[in-house]
């Protein structure tokens, strides 16, 4: 059976502020080090600021057009930026802004036990 757990980037499942403004971006979540296992990550965003965001998600590589990029507008609730997206074999999920520390992240992690599959 599946587990659910915080995001590694997270200090005891709190928010986790986006500081970086390019790449690499702050780090949200490293996978199980593992092939035959897997995470699935669901993570969300609030925008503080005053003005809109754009975020981009770099979801185990740093490739442009692997990127997820979303605009928040200011003070608008939380967004969706990964809905259950699969990462393994230790690969990274980071999380940068145009403007640093107005960000945060939040979310959790599903994951699979060597004897499942999804």
């Amino acid at each position: 059976m599946a587990t659910n757990g915080i995001l590694s980037g997270s200090t005891n499942g709190k928010y986790i502020p986006i500081i970086a403004t390019g790449t690499p971006g702050t780090l949200i979540h490293t996978a199980i080090a593992a092939i035959d296992r897997l995470d699935r990550v669901y993570l969300y965003a609030v925008n503080n600021h005053t003005a809109a965001v754009t975020v981009t998600v770099e979801f185990g590589d740093t490739t442009a057009a692997t990127n997820v990029v979303l605009t928040i507008p200011s003070k608008s609730g939380k967004y969706v930026l990964l809905n259950g997206d699969v990462l393994q074999n230790a690969l990274t999920a980071n999380v940068f802004a145009s403007v640093t520390a107005v960000v945060a992240c939040s979310g959790y992690v599903l994951r699979s036990e060597i004897t499942e599959t999804f």
